[in-house]
């Protein structure tokens, strides 16, 4: 049986499992329901006696995954108020002031939860580390720009819970001061994010950014616009109280009609540049620059010295876009003459078509397109926060995801890494397969350790006069070059 913890909230007892102790399902804030649900983090209300953190709590109000990304996205739905909480994974035999990592997980900010299977910090307590886990208002209470609400409750809810690590940590072994924030997607843009944020200052020592980049904001005044669509869709005006009374699932079901409706009409007069930009043309909520929580655009902050001095992990999958245009067919629907019609209308710089249908020859066209659209939305975002965060002083480590899985000709697609990050091979990530080599599991899951508890996952450091990228597949090894990155001339092209 593991200790009862004291935490702010009061008491909580957990599970003990394999040398490791999990408390899930913690209240961080208050519960942010009816009208509060689109109003500031609020301090968690206290409890009577020991709560039981044995089993995972509510996750934030979303719907599940619709087909085809059901077969490889895992969901976790579960409604209820305390959504606003953090799982935490740490080990049974522990002394104190143990590294600490917090996670923020994916979903495109409108989908996702501490409670999906491959995210199981169990792995990361048995080597050492104290693993926490946020959830985190999503969708329109999180994202969108309302009349009456304040802007990013999602990443003021992220805030919150790196404060309640804070003062709250070391009871579970953890030190305070040696904390690595860590997401993937929408979390990696969210760690990114974070970076560049006053707010969150202080609140870590350490950063990594998983398929994420620092480009995935929007302007206020396009986040309104989204803002009045949803509204429309939903039939009340764009305000905090008329969106607070309506039930949160209605929202969520309305949300994936916004997502629809700016993935099969992506038009910039419609939904505004920055939406099309930053949600890489697959999201509709996202941060937004508020001048406040977000002063401006991620990458540009870091370039301007926010975060100055913080060790990064950054990186991406070789092939990101896949698992978004692959399984829903849209690769096969473009053709060659269509490449240089997206060039025209995503403003793909001079030379991409050439370039990359030269370095394919014989792929398909939709291959070709999915190898231009990583880039532009993953790849050069990540180079960006690479080259700011290196000339701001901090070391930063570079990598990316080359293994290749069989199921569905996803390649080295978007989140195939994460079980590899987590040790959860046997988790249930339908994208996997069978036979997913546990060898690279071991490398990839000691780096992301040995980084939280060294700052040196075990290669050499990047820069820009010696590139290092660790590529991680069938056998993983790093590799430098004095040219840049893998498939620099590609980069190249995108400034």
């Amino acid at each position: 049986m593991p200790p009862v913890v004291k935490t702010t909230g009061g008491l909580v007892r957990g599970a003990a499992r394999d040398g490791v102790d999990a408390y899930l399902g913690v209240p961080y804030a208050a519960p942010a329901v009816g009208a509060a649900r689109y109003r500031l983090p609020e301090p968690v209300v206290p409890w009577e006696g020991e709560r039981d953190a044995s089993v995972h709590g509510p996750t934030a109000a979303q719907s599940a995954y619709p087909s085809p990304m059901d077969q490889f996205l895992p969901s976790s739905v579960d409604p209820g108020d305390d959504y606003l909480n953090v799982s935490i994974w740490t080990p049974s035999d522990r002394g104190e002031a143990l590294p600490v990592m917090v996670w923020i997980h994916g979903g495109a900010f409108v989908r996702g939860a501490n409670s999906v299977a491959t995210y199981d910090g169990s792995g990361f307590a048995r080597d050492g580390v104290v693993l926490v886990s946020v959830n985190y208002r999503l969708g329109a209470p999180g994202f969108a720009a309302l009349d009456g609400a304040p802007t990013n409750l999602g990443l003021r809810d992220q805030v919150a819970a790196l404060e309640w690590v804070r003062d709250n940590i070391a009871a579970f072994g953890g030190h305070p001061k040696d904390v690595t924030i860590f997401g993937e997607s929408a979390g990696g843009m969210s760690v990114a994010t974070l970076m560049a944020s006053p707010a969150a200052t202080g609140l870590f020592h350490r950063a990594i950014v998983q398929s994420g980049g620092g480009t995935a904001v929007c302007s206020l005044e396009d986040a309104r616009r989204v803002a009045a669509e949803l509204a429309e869709l939903l039939g009340v005006p764009p305000t905090a109280e008329a969106f607070s009374a309506l039930d949160p699932q209605v929202v969520a079901a309305a949300q994936g009609a916004l997502t629809l409706a700016v993935q099969s009409d992506p038009d910039p007069q419609r939904w505004g540049p920055s939406v099309l930009r930053g949600g890489l043309g697959i999201m509709s909520l996202f941060p937004v620059v508020d001048g406040d929580l977000v002063p401006g655009v991620p990458a540009d902050r870091l370039a301007d010295g926010a975060a100055a001095g913080v060790p990064l992990l950054i990186g991406t999958t070789t092939e990101e876009m896949r698992l978004f245009m692959v399984p829903t067919g849209v690769a096969a629907k473009i053709t060659a003459p269509a490449l240089p019609f997206l060039a025209t209308r995503y403003g793909w710089p001079a030379g991409v078509v050439e370039t990359y249908s030269a370095n394919r020859p014989g792929d398909a066209a939709g291959d070709v397109a999915a190898a231009i659209l990583t880039d532009a939305g993953f790849r050069a975002p990540t180079a960006q926060v690479a080259s700011a965060q290196h000339a701001q002083g901090a070391r930063v480590h570079v990598y990316e995801f080359g293994w290749q899985t069989r199921v569905a000709d996803l390649g080295a697609c978007h989140a195939l890494e994460l079980p590899f990050v987590f040790d959860t091979l046997g988790g249930g990530s339908g994208m996997v397969g069978e036979g997913a080599p546990q060898d690279v599991a071991d490398t990839m899951h000691r780096a992301w350790v040995d980084f939280a508890t060294t700052g040196d996952p075990g290669w050499s450091a990047w820069t820009p006069d010696e590139p290092v990228v660790m590529t991680f597949g069938g056998s993983s090894r790093a590799s430098s070059s004095v040219d840049g990155w893998p498939r620099q001339d590609e980069l190249a092209l995108w400034g």
